[in-house]
């Protein structure tokens, strides 16, 4: 076991919807690029490492959606989803090294082999699961030494170019670092291999570290490290009762017609990870703490990620120092609504943690605080300490 000593932590972009509740339309949002923007900027503005922009057909398009928020940030990164497979990977190499030069080098990669078979098949993706991994690591035998700026002639199973090369080079030297996330054993060992930060989905720290356990020795294997994140939702506020009753109200709509046409849906998905999330809960509504303060409801409607770590400030900061503590150094977290949730997260949590992109403190006496709004038009208010309750 190898605790890391500073973290990064990055917010989301959602793409696929937003609402202050989850399974149904009460609360819902227009997610358009107005919207957008606003959870951009303030993620910028707060200090944020950078923002996950899902992928999918039922999310807008994420490169489009980079490329237009990247002119809008200064220093946010962008982690934005390659899909091997989907896209030639001579292409997907040159819109890597475009969107980082237009970014100034703020793009992170994160490859997405993709485990649901009927929307793979809807985007003319029939590969089962084994070729999907087959063709993810061919395409990054290609796409790795292409944006290293080396010319590149391979031919594979499912991947061929000749004199495949970028012009135009990408700004960060040796391209773009690659993310990725998958559960089963050919997807370990494509991120042994190839892959910079392995991301898990937030299951109890035990199996966590568990698996980090296993995704190291495999990279040591093959002569590398490799360093890891975990995919999040948190629920924050100041006390521990109101953080529940949060929790409780973010899926009071959910009936449980709800969560049987949703858990229908995801026992179709052959991934490893997402059978791992829906056996935490298994689609029961009264066993939702899985871990201490590490709640799985949101996995009863949504796929993919879903446990949210629940608490005040004090309580979520602890529960991120026990991933720290196993070796996670970034998280990529969530919140409903997004925009609010931001900057809940950053005001209450940042504070605490050991960050690598904390921003540092104003000190100043011109209207630029923090210090909230003025008392009577002439006293600035004083800075008290938050007492936690549970």
């Amino acid at each position: 076991m190898s605790s890391v000593t500073e973290a990064n932590v990055l917010w989301f972009l959602p793409t696929h919807g937003d609402s202050r509740y989850l399974g149904t339309s009460v609360g819902g949002r227009h997610v358009d690029l107005k919207y957008l923007r606003q959870i951009a900027q303030a993620a910028d503005d707060l200090g944020y490492f950078g923002v996950l922009i899902p992928t999918g057909r039922s999310c807008e398009d994420s490169w489009i959606v980079a490329s237009a928020l990247a002119p809008l940030t200064e220093k946010l990164k962008f982690l934005v989803a390659a899909r091997p497979g989907l896209i030639s990977v001579s292409v997907a190499a040159r819109m890597a090294a475009t969107l980082d030069r237009l970014s100034n080098g703020r793009l992170l990669i994160n490859i997405v082999t993709g485990g649901d078979p009927i929307e793979n098949k809807g985007d003319g993706f029939f590969a089962d699961h084994s070729e999907r991994y087959e063709i993810t690591r061919e395409f990054l035998e290609v796409f790795r030494p292409l944006l290293a700026g080396e010319l590149v002639n391979y031919k594979g199973k499912h991947i061929a170019v000749e004199d495949s090369r970028l012009i135009f080079p990408p700004v960060q030297e040796g391209g773009p670092p690659l993310y990725f996330g998958g559960s089963s054993a050919p997807a370990i060992d494509v991120a042994a291999q190839s892959i910079d930060k392995y991301l898990t989905w937030g299951e109890p720290p035990a199996d966590v570290a568990e698996k980090i356990k296993v995704v190291r020795e495999a990279a040591a294997a093959k002569g590398r490290k490799v360093t890891f994140g975990i995919r999040l939702h948190v629920i924050v506020r100041e006390t521990n009762a109101e953080a529940w009753k949060a929790a409780d109200d973010l899926i009071s709509y959910v009936t449980d017609e709800t969560i049987e046409a949703a858990q229908k849906i995801f026992s179709r998905l052959d991934s490893v990870g997402q059978q791992r999330m829906i056996a935490l809960h298994g689609g029961r509504r009264d066993k939702l703490e899985v871990s201490p303060n590490l709640w799985a409801g949101v996995g009863l409607v949504r796929g993919g990620a879903g446990t949210a770590l629940v608490g005040d400030p004090e309580t979520v900061a602890a529960r991120i120092k026990e991933y720290m503590a196993i070796g996670v150094d970034t998280f990529v977290l969530s919140g409903y609504p997004h925009l609010e949730e931001a900057y809940r997260f950053a005001e209450l949590v940042f504070p605490l943690l050991p960050l690598t992109h904390a921003k540092p403190s104003r000190h100043t006496q011109v209207n630029t605080g923090p210090f909230g709004e003025t008392i009577a038009n002439d006293i600035l208010p004083e800075l008290r300490k938050h007492v936690s309750q549970s």
